[in-house]
């Protein structure tokens, strides 16, 4: 009998592996072949010769890419943005989960701020407005018409809300009893027994403001302002440019870049400071969540 249940957990357990694998490779195979594209000359993108392994290796892409002084420029805009961004989310997240966190009796106007954030998030005023009201405050070309449309994030918020709703009430409790302010059992209490919440928000802020493209379009007219992923997307191999170059060497060398290949370059280099940043945030995901150490 013990024998059987442990073939039969041995089999169960290889299925999960088999199917984990299989999911594994499903994410993992079309971002290999984008990178082994990346790496391939335009003769082998054009041709679909590229699978996993480039052909006819090269680094043309990434230098058409990493040779343009703009492509520095944005990439220290971007940045800028992501901490700013980044800090205000935080900030602002954190104040309005912590009293939102409270019952009915605790906070009397709970439910009517709630109500209105769920409206706001399902039934927001759109882009017009908010391009009329950036416009009209002047913050057109400048990092704050990229960085105030994305302060208040409200899911985020509902999702920073339902963590601070899980600590015990006899640790806050407890601190009012010991003589602590409202300010201090946040910062003591709150944000300690918080961290996988705040590394899940705060990754979301991150990948949100590093990957969002639309509002530099948007808020941007002026190509030096533009941050990495609105400059990027717009980096495209003129053949008419080619057809004018003089230099035979600069000329084969241009060459080599088609805009599937660049495309492909354009999606690893983005992809870098996140895959760079999610491991010092990983282990806040895998640890689970354990919210204080007293159980009601």
């Amino acid at each position: 009998m013990v024998t059987q249940k442990s073939l039969q957990s041995k089999i169960r357990t290889a299925i999960i592996y088999v199917i984990s694998f299989i999911m594994l490779m499903v994410c993992l195979l079309p971002m290999w072949n984008v990178v082994a594209m990346s790496f391939s000359s335009s003769e082998a993108v054009t041709a679909n010769r590229v699978g996993l392994i480039p052909v006819d290796f090269t680094f043309s892409a990434y230098e058409k890419i990493l040779e343009d002084q703009q492509f520095w420029r944005s990439f220290g805009i971007s940045v800028v943005r992501v901490i700013l961004t980044l800090v205000l989310n935080m900030v602002l997240m954190v104040l309005l989960a912590y009293p939102l966190s409270k019952t009915k009796r605790e906070f009397r106007g709970r439910n009517v701020i709630m109500n209105l954030l769920i409206f706001a998030m399902l039934f927001n005023g759109g882009m017009i407005p908010v391009y009329l009201n950036i416009r009209n405050l002047g913050l057109l070309n400048t990092i704050w018409a990229l960085v105030l449309p994305q302060a208040v994030p409200i899911f985020n918020v509902i999702l920073l809300m339902n963590f601070f709703g899980a600590i015990p009430r006899s640790l806050d409790e407890a601190a009012v009893l010991d003589g602590a302010r409202p300010f201090q059992i946040l910062t003591k209490i709150y944000l300690p027994c918080s961290k996988p919440g705040l590394a899940t928000v705060a990754l979301f802020s991150i990948v949100n403001s590093w990957n969002d493209f639309y509002n530099g379009l948007l808020y941007i007219t002026k190509i030096k302002n533009y941050p990495l992923m609105t400059y990027i997307q717009s980096l495209t191999v003129n053949i008419s440019e080619l057809a004018q170059e003089s230099n035979a060497e600069s000329l084969q060398k241009a060459l080599e870049v088609s805009n599937k290949n660049l495309n492909a370059a354009k999606i690893v280099v983005a992809l870098v400071p996140l895959l760079v940043i999610y491991p010092a945030l990983q282990k806040y995901f895998i640890t689970g969540i354990v919210v204080g150490s007293v159980k009601e």
